[in-house]
């Protein structure tokens, strides 16, 4: 690929959704949330990316489902942007590693994300019954996708130093509380995290946790601390759309990513924008 400008670097969106309310797997999804609460088309958010240049996505589990795993996969068959999916299987099901080596059958599925923050046991991941999942993820060559808070990064540097042959993201980098500017105890998790070779994180979901009318000058300490500790070989950029729309829209969202890698170098850009999500997630269908 013959670099010549930030606007050549091909750009994947590593994380977004499809909730599609009819198929009532969508329980989190609260009149409240007013801004998510309507079905948005993905003929819609592909007119927004292709604005603003991005190539490919993926696809990300929304509900604790192994159904809504199956239709995300059948829209990736068939949608040509789409180029993985990360779902869901009941980790705990004595039937879990035989879910997820069929599922592994679609070059589409590439890992797994289960619900943690959702979950009222903080020692969850850590739980024996487990293993089993664990150890398929590993044999498969598939992903495991974290979706914590910052509550649960020691328990998931203990999951890390249990399998460090084991591909993990953290999604969202875990949550920080950005208004409350809670940020020193984030940095020195996150960074015991980023000494593990096999973790990666997204730089994604950070303008939800700034609240309504985000102060995007807020979010930089948070964004500099993960390329400084993950570098951008291991850092990949995702919308989390369509819940960043709870607090921007997906345009300023990549935006403000634009300005923060506006300083770094081509490659590094390259990295954050397509080739670390590529090498994570083993994407097999890009053009």
């Amino acid at each position: 690929m013959n670099i010549q400008t930030t606007q050549t670097l091909m750009r994947i969106d590593s994380h977004h959704h499809f909730c599609n309310r009819k198929l009532g797997y969508y329980n989190w999804l609260t009149e409240d949330m007013g801004a998510i609460t309507s079905d948005f088309s993905l003929e819609g958010l592909r007119s927004r990316q292709k604005k603003l240049s991005i190539d490919k996505t993926v696809l990300i589990q929304a509900a604790p489902d192994i159904s809504e795993t199956k239709y995300m996969l059948s829209i990736a068959a068939s949608i040509d942007f789409i180029v993985g999916v990360v779902g869901w299987v009941d980790m705990q099901d004595a039937e879990a590693p035989y879910h997820l080596a069929r599922l592994s059958k679609n070059p589409y599925f590439k890992g797994i994300r289960p619900m943690i923050q959702d979950i009222q046991d903080d020692d969850w991941m850590l739980n024996p019954a487990l293993d089993a999942a664990f150890l398929s993820l590993i044999q498969l060559g598939l992903c495991f996708d974290a979706l914590v808070k910052p509550r649960h990064l020691n328990q998931l540097l203990k999951l890390v130093n249990r399998y460090p042959d084991l591909n993990i993201v953290i999604d969202h980098a875990a949550k920080p509380d950005v208004v409350g500017r809670e940020f020193v105890q984030w940095v020195k998790d996150i960074k015991a995290l980023a000494e593990k070779p096999n973790v990666y994180c997204k730089l994604s979901g950070l303008v939800t946790e700034a609240g309504f009318n985000p102060n995007y000058e807020g979010l930089v300490p948070y964004m500099r601390q993960l390329m400084n500790v993950f570098s951008a070989s291991r850092l990949m950029w995702g919308s989390d759309w369509p819940v960043l729309n709870l607090a921007t829209d997906y345009a300023q969202w990549v935006d403000v990513t634009e300005a923060f890698l506006s300083n770094t170098s081509q490659i590094e850009q390259m990295q954050i924008w397509s080739q670390t999500a590529t090498e994570f997630y083993s994407l097999q269908h890009l053009d």
